[in-house]
């Protein structure tokens, strides 16, 4: 069975628009910032498939281990008939859920929603052909805007992997939770994927890696933004910088200044004094304690929590319950 025609929910002049709303925003702020979503041209995806593939980049082997183990007990517990995955990218790991569910029958619809329309196109492709007799149905659009697109029926399970929650700042994760109890029924289920409060010695290299790699990815979003929208960046002018910040409890990404500099984007000049930092990235760290407490404001119920051996990233499995109240969605 092929994969049925994309549904595109978000346009390239979506796109665009987004693009350079971010950046007029975030390059006049004080301090500066980019949004991480524009990491993932197509440059950006293959650089970050690299680093999933790091020693030092722990995130995908442990998310995995647990997905491998666990799987068959998730298609047990919840029995879904519908498989939604945010932010699919290749829906690699997904693919763990997809066998547990293939085994145990019943499984009818998958439907991967990722902004990128190429990589979108090629995963769905690639499943339809794996899995004959599944539905799959790919959305093109982004998980913070088109909840509410979600296809309706059926008992779904909607998996958001990778830590990608992480990325999101405390009120972003209250609104997006918010958000997406709002696009679920009373008995379908979250499972979340997050990357836990540990040793910053062991934090901190996954951002940082010895070859070099996480500093390319980092760079090219000024490359991007050259492509896109004109500008001047020279990206060997910045200096990959990954700190953790004990206090959050996250850890940023920025790119530095090593010297100072005038760049020209969207007809405005944008300066650098030496040393000074554009923040791109912020992946923050969980507690099993906080993700329940956060699905929980939310309006869902905690159902189970699995690590990996050592400790590094858990996954929470959580229910939409029809006892606890929906906050409401701005």
């Amino acid at each position: 069975m092929s994969a049925e025609p994309l549904e595109i929910q978000l346009e390239e002049w979506d796109l665009d628009r987004r693009l350079r709303e971010d950046v007029q925003a975030g390059l006049t702020a004080r301090p500066k910032w980019l949004p991480p979503r524009w990491f993932y041209d197509a440059r950006g995806s293959e650089l970050f498939e690299e680093i999933t593939r790091l020693p030092e980049y722990y995130p995908t082997r442990a998310e995995r281990s647990i997905l491998a183990e666990r799987a068959g007990e998730i298609a047990e517990l919840t029995g879904a008939k519908t498989l939604i995955e945010l932010g699919s990218g290749s829906s690699e790991k997904t693919r763990l859920l997809l066998d547990a569910f293939t085994r145990r029958g019943g499984l009818g619809t998958f439907v991967p929603l990722d902004v990128s329309v190429s990589a979108l196109r090629q995963s769905t492709e690639r499943i339809a052909a794996d899995y004959p007799g599944l539905r799959v149905r790919g959305i093109v659009g982004d998980f913070t805007h088109h909840l509410d697109r979600l296809p309706a029926g059926g008992r779904r399970l909607v998996v958001f992997l990778g830590g990608t929650i992480g990325n999101l700042l405390p009120t972003e994760r209250v609104r997006f939770l918010a958000a997406m109890r709002a696009a679920l029924e009373p008995g379908d289920w979250l499972l979340v994927g997050t990357d836990l409060v540990k040793d910053p010695a062991v934090i901190v290299p996954a951002y940082d890696d010895a070859a070099g790699v996480t500093a390319e990815f980092n760079r090219n979003v000024l490359r991007m933004i050259n492509r896109e929208l004109g500008a001047d960046f020279d990206p060997e002018a910045f200096a990959h910088v990954a700190l953790w910040d004990p206090e959050r409890e996250w850890i940023e990404m920025r790119l530095r200044a090593e010297r100072p500099m005038r760049v020209r984007v969207l007809d405005i000049d944008v300066e650098f004094a030496a040393g000074e930092d554009l923040r791109t990235e912020v992946s923050a760290k969980f507690r099993p304690e906080g993700i329940a407490e956060e699905l929980a404001s939310a309006g869902f119920a905690g159902h189970a929590f699995w690590a990996d051996a050592d400790g590094l990233f858990g996954v929470t499995l959580a229910r939409a319950d029809e006892r606890l109240r929906p906050p409401t969605v701005d």
